[in-house]
This record gives C-alpha cells, structure tokens and sequence, in this order.
C-alpha cells in the first residue's frame, strides 16, 4: 500500500476537501483525487462521496479512517523520534460550548500563534448534541463542552473541571440575602438565559422538569457576559456559572442566590475519539486549552 495515498484519503477526511487537502499536502486538487481512487481500487472499497462541492466519508470510509489514524499516528511517532526539529503544523477543529469562548481565550493566544504559526484553527460554535455528532463522523478533531458528566469509552477525556454555578439576581434585588430559598420563587421574576438546549441549560430545564417545573424566559442568548450585564441592570434572573459572573459578584453588581436543593452538577470537558491520531498540532491546542481554562477559573 502507498502510504502517500493512504496519507491523501486522511487529509480529505480530515479537511473535507480534496482542494485543502492538497494544498496542505502540497499536490493539486486532481493528485489527491488520483491517489485516493488509487487506495479505493487497492481495498476494493468506496471510501468517500462526492455530493455537490461536499466530502462524505461512507460506512468503509470510516472504517478505514480509524486504521488510517493508527497508521499515521505510529509513523509520526517515529518520525519524531528520529527528528526533533519538525515545525508544529496541522488543522484542527475544535467544537466548543458558546459560553466557553472567553475561557478559550482567556490565554495569551496571541503568544501562542505566535509560538505556533503553521497551526491553524476552526471553532465550531454548537450543542452538546451537535458536537458529538461532528466529533463521531469525524467533522470535529475535539469537542470542549459545558454540561453534565461524560464518560463513554469511545472517547478519550483530555481535560476535566467541575464547574459551580448559581442563580443570580442583581444587588438589591428581593431575593438577595434570603437563605434556602425555594426554586418556585424565583419563576415568579422573568428569567434571561442561554438557548434551549444549549449545555447547562438544558441541565437547569431538567432539573426543574423533575420537579414538575418549568421557566419560560423573556430572552434567550449565547453570551454569557451580556446576559450578566442584563441581570446587573434588573432585567431578570438568570442562572450561569460562577466564572461567568465573578467579576459582577466581586464588583457588588449582582449577587449569587442561595436556593434549596437544586444542585445542579456542571462540568467543563475536552474529549476527542479514542484511537484518534493526536497530532503534535492536536498537542498544543490541548496544552493550549488547559492553560487557559486554568487561568480563568482561579
């Protein structure tokens, strides 16, 4: 088997593309296409569909995928046991919870690019649902959510935090200062939280549907800081983590609600497929993640 063809089908998996796959790879578009037909006829396998401008991986496509990240996950590795001047180079996308940005980003990201240039990034802004579902037909290289415990053998854990969040209201408000309050006097005041679904929220909707409860909020959005900003001005109630709201709290703009027996278990994760090749490129975006991450929630 050529390995440069093998090589070709894993980039356009990879990139979804038989264009960027070249020009990584550094063959025009009708190379990749060659060798990757070369690697279909050699197994007697269709291994990719073409639909439209898009790159489908087919059922033996995803099979083979998984060998060929083996293959050249063992070859990288011996490569950089014989060389140890290789420039760090690669793609990677990474799926991430909306409200985990400012944590992303919390580091000197600009050193890193800096430290790092050849790598390059995609973040892809989704659900938890929608993330896992990029990660298993291999759209996504990692996934860093914000919701409950996953554990699963399919996927390896690069990083985990429990994360503490609360009720908040802004200072003043009538709710602040009351010890054990129940959760249904807090659904009397309007409530501005992140989309349905979303992480934590979904976390919260079930919490509260086991209870035979349910808010219905008077706006929805993704950016945790505006949606604290909101809560500081009186506009509602809201629920978030403690990171997001730290710098309010210590600043006496709103306050954290202490309400009875809604314990909600939130964690911060960094997962990507087991057997998956973690590139030196995947390497440091993970170092990278975990740096940050630590920085913003001291």
């Amino acid at each position: 088997m050529d390995f440069r063809n093998l090589k070709a089908f894993l980039y356009v998996a990879e990139l979804d593309s038989f264009t960027r796959a070249g020009k990584v790879l550094g063959y025009s578009q009708s190379a990749i296409s060659s060798q990757v037909k070369q690697l279909e006829l050699e197994l007697g396998a269709r291994l990719l569909e073409r639909v439209g401008h898009t790159v489908c991986l087919t059922d033996k496509g995803r099979e083979v995928l998984q060998y060929a990240n083996q293959i050249l996950r063992l070859t990288q590795e011996m490569e950089d046991a014989l060389k140890d001047d290789n420039p760090v180079a690669g793609h990677i996308r990474l799926a991430m919870a909306d409200s985990l940005c400012p944590a992303f980003f919390n580091g000197d990201f600009t050193c890193f690019r800096k430290s790092y240039p050849d790598i390059t990034l995609k973040i892809i802004i989704a659900g938890t649902e929608e993330m896992f579902r990029l990660l298993n037909h291999n759209e996504a290289d990692m996934v860093y959510t914000l919701d409950n415990h996953i554990y699963h053998a399919a996927y390896v854990i690069a990083q985990e935090e429990r994360i503490p969040a609360h009720f908040i209201a802004c200072a003043g408000h009538p709710l602040a200062g009351q010890a054990a309050l129940p959760v249904q006097a807090l659904l009397e005041y309007p409530f501005i939280l992140t989309e349905k679904g979303m992480s934590y929220r979904r976390l919260i909707d079930e919490k509260l549907a086991s209870q035979s409860l349910e808010m219905t909020p008077v706006l929805e959005l993704g950016n945790t800081g505006q949606i604290c900003r909101l809560v500081s001005q009186g506009a509602g109630l809201s629920f978030l983590p403690d990171y997001a709201t730290h710098d309010a709290v210590q600043a006496g703009q709103v306050c954290r609600l202490d309400v009875a027996g809604f314990d909600v278990e939130i964690w911060l994760q960094l997962l990507y497929r087991r057997g998956k090749w973690v590139s030196p490129a995947m390497n440091q975006v993970i170092a990278y993640c975990r740096e940050a991450t630590a920085l913003f929630l001291e």
